[in-house]
């Protein structure tokens, strides 16, 4: 089993132990945590969905991100992975909702939002949203999305204690 695989288990087992669902938001990993998490026998007791929102209009669309603050902010923004957690909650009926938006490169990257960056957002229904950062090594696309992909299973293991 690997590292994934067992962050996977250990997450879908939290959300059993309590009860819930779970549902992602997810752009620069392109579905990854869901499939992570799909690839576990009986997931389907706990994961309810799981959005791919590529596209600045998938974002909206699908978990309702604002026009105005992906004009304001971009798309990777703190402000943006708040909205995708949110509005995967809102959109589900999932109790916590994972959610990531980045730059897994090897473009696309500038000086203030470098190849690497990625935000998180989590959110927990009747709880605040938080949202957080990471500036992952730019090790290429795939260690950047892996790295993502950890770390959203490891905030969301986190927030459920």
């Amino acid at each position: 089993m690997n590292e994934l695989h067992e962050l996977a288990d250990s997450f879908l087992k939290a959300c059993a132990a309590r009860g819930i669902m779970a549902a992602t938001a997810e752009s620069c990993t392109g579905g990854m945590i869901i499939a992570a998490l799909t690839d576990i026998p009986g997931s389907s007791a706990v994961v309810d969905r799981g959005f791919i929102t590529y596209s600045n209009e998938a974002k909206m669309d699908m978990v309702g991100v604002s026009p105005a603050t992906l004009r304001a902010h971009g798309a990777v923004s703190r402000e943006t992975a708040l909205e995708m957690a949110a509005g995967a909650i809102q959109n589900s009926r999932a109790s916590i909702a994972l959610a990531v938006t980045g730059i897994a490169g090897p473009d696309g990257g500038s000086a203030e939002k470098p190849v690497g960056l990625v935000w998180f957002g989590l959110a927990q229904r009747g709880q605040p949203t938080i949202a957080e950062s990471r500036l992952f090594p730019n090790e290429g696309r795939d260690f950047i999305r892996r790295e993502t992909v950890r770390t959203a299973l490891t905030l969301g293991l986190k927030a459920l204690g």
